[in-house]
Formats: C-alpha cells, structure tokens, sequence
C-alpha cells in the first residue's frame, strides 16, 4: 500500500467523468488499498480515484466516526444512485481536494447505490445521513462534478482563489 497525492483544486482532471472500470485484477486491488490508505491519512472519509489522477469510477469511503466503533471501509467500483428520496437535507461538506473549506450543500436524504465490488461482484444499499451526503459526494466526483459547483458563483470563485493561492505557497515550498 502506498499514499497517493491528492489532486488540489483547480485542476482539469477533476472536472471531468471518469471511466467505467472493466478490468478487476490486481492494479485495482492495490488501486483500493492505496486509496484507503490515503483517505484514512488525510484525514477524511471519503475519496475518488480522479481525486488522485486515476480517471476511473471507483470510490472508497468509511463514515464511522463513533470512538471505539469498528471501521467500515467500503470499495464501490462503478456505483450509480438508483433511487433517491424526494426529502433533502443539509450537510456542511469539505473536501479533500479543497482542503480548509466547507459550505453548506443540499442533496436527497437518502438514497439506494448500486455498484460492484473489487471481485466484481454486484452489490446494492441504501444510505442515510453523512453516508448518504459522502456516497453523493463521491459520485459527483466520478462525474466530473465538485461540491463548490453547488454553490452560487461567488462563493464558488472566492474557494477557487484560495485555492489557487494554496497551491502557489505549496510549489514554492
């Protein structure tokens, strides 16, 4: 297992949808591994592969924050929402390629994925509360879409500049 760089906004690829995976060999094992290893040190609780330069539909997230509460890593590759509640609620998301900002994002309350396992294997759930608002992020992710695009333009560019600020300080370091 290693850590992998996280992608900082602005950057193109993570504007842009990712594949769908058809391969379910060894490089995805070890892309897995590598993404949960990097999700647990950042530290968050959710990340795509394009958040790291793989442009392929593959997600790993864990949303058990309770002390002394076993992990739960999940691996979904290729997900899709299938179902979606009509009730929305409100979550303060950060994330990991836009590190130190949060805003308040609206989505479904809950919904049903679907996707396959690292075996390839189909699989299905329904998710409620931060599981449901991470399980969203992520997707948005694979479609090329990040959270800050849900707010209104001008929040959206004030992140953006900070951003680009961030990542000026960090190529002179």
């Amino acid at each position: 297992m290693a850590l992998r760089d996280i992608l900082i906004h602005p950057d193109p690829r993570l504007k842009k949808p990712a594949e769908t995976v058809g391969d379910f060999g060894v490089e995805l094992q070890r892309l897995a591994d590598d993404m949960l290893e990097t999700m647990y040190d950042a530290p968050g609780i959710g990340l795509a592969a394009p958040q790291i330069g793989v442009m392929e539909r593959v997600l790993v997230m864990d949303c058990v924050k309770e002390e002394g509460e076993a992990p739960r890593p999940m691996v979904l590759i290729n997900p899709e929402v299938i179902w979606a509640s009509e009730g929305l609620s409100t979550y303060e998301e950060g994330c990991l390629s836009i590190p130190d900002q949060y805003a308040d994002v609206e989505r479904p309350a809950e919904v049903r994925v679907r996707w396959q396992g690292i075996d390839g294997k189909s699989a299905e759930e329904d998710f409620a509360g931060l599981w449901a608002t991470c399980v969203q992020h992520e997707i948005d992710h694979l479609n090329g879409k990040l959270f800050i695009d849900y707010l209104k333009p001008l929040k959206r560019q004030m992140i953006t500049r900070k951003m680009q600020k961030l990542k000026r300080e960090r190529a002179r370091a």
